[in-house]
């Protein structure tokens, strides 16, 4: 085996035990090597590693690892950097209020959308996937649809290749025809639907956030149980063009500072 190969081979399984140590909130050596499937020895040297640069903190006491303080300062920096203000924030938390739904905030990064703010209750929760940085399926979250919509046919194939078009429920859209038609509609009406097309017995509205010049900065998103909406609800529609207006004019008016600086 290259060494390139093998340094590249280190380097992943050291985000995988990074990444496992965030899903459980904190893991035993043991555990981590029965998630990774890697030997203890192989656990200990990467969180060894980890532990000395900040990235995880070992809790002797308790026989485990935790998160470490390096990775809160990159999700401040990522924060800064995609513009989630705490008026951006507060804004989600209005539509949620406002709407009794579950509301979302993504951003365009690169050749996706990723979802970087949910305000959610117990009486209407964020779907179970949706967690910091989800891009999957475009085809079948709403979000998703806005994305496919506003790209051009060449790289709409690009994107749907990544992914595929698999039918994650029986209501899921999975003919490409059928496809084009339905986004042509999200085109034409600036909202996308989706009725338990992602998972079962919930739906979802999305609504673009654009720059002046119709550039997709992201998304504004509801989800609710699926028996609120057996078809589009023009008040719902109607709130989320608002608060995209806001946040639009929101990112506005930081892009003007940046430039009178």
């Amino acid at each position: 085996m290259s060494t390139s190969h093998t340094g590249a081979r280190t380097v992943e399984r050291t985000f995988d035990l990074l990444e496992s140590v965030a899903d459980r909130g904190g893991a035993s050596a043991r555990e981590l090597a029965d998630d990774l499937d890697l030997p203890l020895s192989t656990v200990y040297r990467l969180a060894g590693d980890l532990v000395a640069r900040d990235y995880l903190v070992h809790l002797r006491g308790e026989g485990r690892y935790e998160l470490g303080y390096k990775p809160h300062r990159l999700g401040l920096a990522l924060h800064r950097q995609i513009g989630l203000s705490a008026q951006v924030r507060q804004r989600i938390v209005d539509l949620h209020h406002a709407t009794g739904c579950a509301a979302y905030l993504t951003v365009r990064r690169g050749a996706t959308l990723a979802l970087i703010f949910v305000a959610d209750s117990p009486e209407c929760p964020r779907l179970e996937p949706m967690t910091f940085g989800f891009h999957q399926a475009p085809h079948a979250t709403a979000f998703g649809k806005i994305l496919l919509a506003d790209l051009d046919e060449t790289e709409r194939q690009v994107e749907l290749a990544r992914y595929g078009l698999p039918g994650l429920t029986s209501r899921t859209i999975t003919d490409p025809g059928v496809l084009d038609a339905h986004l042509a509609k999200v085109t034409r009406r600036g909202v996308a639907w989706e009725f338990e097309e992602f998972i079962p017995g919930s739906s979802c509205a999305a609504v673009a956030v654009r720059r002046p010049d119709g550039g997709l900065i992201g998304c504004v998103a509801v989800s609710a149980d699926a028996r609120r909406f057996d078809g589009p609800d023009l008040r719902v529609e109607h709130r989320l063009r608002v608060a995209s207006g806001d946040i639009a004019a929101y990112f506005r008016r930081v892009d003007t500072d940046v430039l009178t600086d």
